[in-house]
């Protein structure tokens, strides 16, 4: 069973940075892309960013500029650099993960648990 292990969130100041981390473990026969979602308090979750095994990136228009997504395919991770954070920035971050487990698995999608980042004004 694939798990993933998400660190980095906290409470920053408006403008300041942090970094996101998520790491996959278990069984993984390869990883089609990984991503954030992000969910703030009342509001839908939405994508943030993600990147795909050929390291295409797509970022959410609010977060164009100021975030970035790469990842460290031997590791199986994917990290989030987050600069000039703003308030509304604030939310649960949740990592995934859309691949497959085995060569003849079908195709899977894997949440993380979820880190709290608050930027405060």
């Amino acid at each position: 069973q694939v798990q993933l292990v998400e660190s980095g969130g906290g409470l920053v100041q408006a403008g300041g940075s942090l970094r996101l981390s998520c790491t996959a473990s278990g069984t993984i026969f390869s990883i089609n892309a990984m991503g954030w979602y992000r969910q703030a308090p009342g509001k839908q979750r939405e994508l943030v960013a993600s990147i795909t095994r050929g390291d295409s990136t797509n970022l959410a228009d609010s977060v164009k500029g100021r975030f970035t997504i790469s990842r460290d395919s031997a590791k199986n991770t994917v990290y989030l650099q987050m600069n000039s954070l703003k308030p509304e920035d604030t939310a649960v971050y949740y990592c995934n993960l859309e691949g497959r487990e085995t060569v003849l698995s079908g195709m899977m999608k894997v949440w993380g648990q979820g880190t709290q980042v608050t930027v405060s004004s």
